[in-house]
């Protein structure tokens, strides 16, 4: 009975410490900015919607590392309460089923989920509401293995057609990478398109990414709210130079934003460069002709 009674307290030692550091742990995380924002790129003014991914995303951490910490506490607990003794003989006593708890262990994780889906629901409904009269609408083409962007601001339209600088495989030059520029405070409409096989657009510092499918277009929405120079990248595995599917994206003021369209060189775009469209007469791709190749086209 001692032994027993030393265990049960020992554990309860071991639980209140556990509990005590973890509350330790979140006044700490709270007292940096930059641990609040983990590993995530840019900062809550990037974009319209980068504050509200960034509480869902550390808000379910935390909820998650709450969560790990009482179960693996209670795990430690149990074992070592109700761990074997060298006294004790035969098998401890069975129980067949315990109601109460099994009820409980049902309902909490049931109740977690429906929590975590509310936020994220909410979260997502916020990202994904269409902006009403944008100015500026930008349409993004995944190709392998660059990317086009036709842009139409104010009733203007222009067209980039990205070219890569190399495909062999060695690590890209950000100099020569297609360009997006975007005006800052300026909402803008994405439709995601595909020139040949899936892709999948993506911007870490603006914590959003969508998919580029075939045949199908897919919007997104946002509100630049930073200047600055931002990484793009292709995010889906989509053939041998997949690792070098990167863009950079300019956020600049609306004046530059003009200036940088005017300097853009006119050329065809649109749908009429897709892989279907840049086949021989017997229906095959030319190997030989890089993939939405204007040249091709106007021949």
């Amino acid at each position: 009975m001692r032994s027993q009674n030393q265990a049960g307290s020992h554990g309860k030692r071991l639980l209140q410490g556990g509990a005590l550091a973890t509350i330790g742990l979140l006044v700490l995380t709270a007292c940096s900015e930059q641990v609040k924002r983990g590993w995530l790129p840019g900062s809550n003014d990037t974009t319209n919607h980068t504050e509200e991914l960034t509480h869902l995303w550390v808000g379910s951490w935390i909820a998650a590392l709450v969560i790990g910490v009482a179960a693996w506490s209670l795990m430690l607990w149990c074992m070592i309460a109700y761990r074997r003794r060298k006294e004790d003989r035969g098998f401890p006593r069975q129980n067949a089923y315990n109601v109460p708890m099994e009820t409980m262990f049902t309902i909490i994780p049931i109740i977690l989920v429906l929590t975590l889906w509310g936020f994220t629901d909410r979260v997502q409904r916020s990202v994904d509401t269409p902006v009403e009269d944008s100015p500026l609408t930008v349409t993004v083409y995944g190709k392998q293995w660059a990317w086009d962007f036709d842009y139409e601001y104010d009733g203007e339209e222009r067209h980039f057609y990205g070219e890569q600088a190399h495909l062999d495989g060695s690590e890209g030059v950000e100099e020569t990478l297609p360009t997006l520029y975007l005006p800052v405070d300026v909402p803008v409409e994405f439709r995601l398109k595909s020139r040949d096989v899936v892709h999948s657009f993506w911007i870490p510092a603006f914590l959003q990414k969508l998919d580029m499918v075939p045949g199908q277009t897919n919007h997104m929405y946002l509100t630049p709210q930073e200047e600055g120079t931002f990484q793009g990248k292709c995010a889906e595995l989509c053939g041998e130079y997949h690792s070098e599917m990167l863009f950079n994206v300019e956020v600049v003021s609306e004046e530059e934003f003009r200036d940088q369209l005017e300097q853009l060189p006119e050329g065809l775009s649109g749908d009429e460069l897709n892989r279907n469209t840049n086949q021989n007469e017997d229906g095959q791709q030319d190997a030989e002709i890089p993939l939405g190749d204007p040249e091709r086209v106007e021949e």
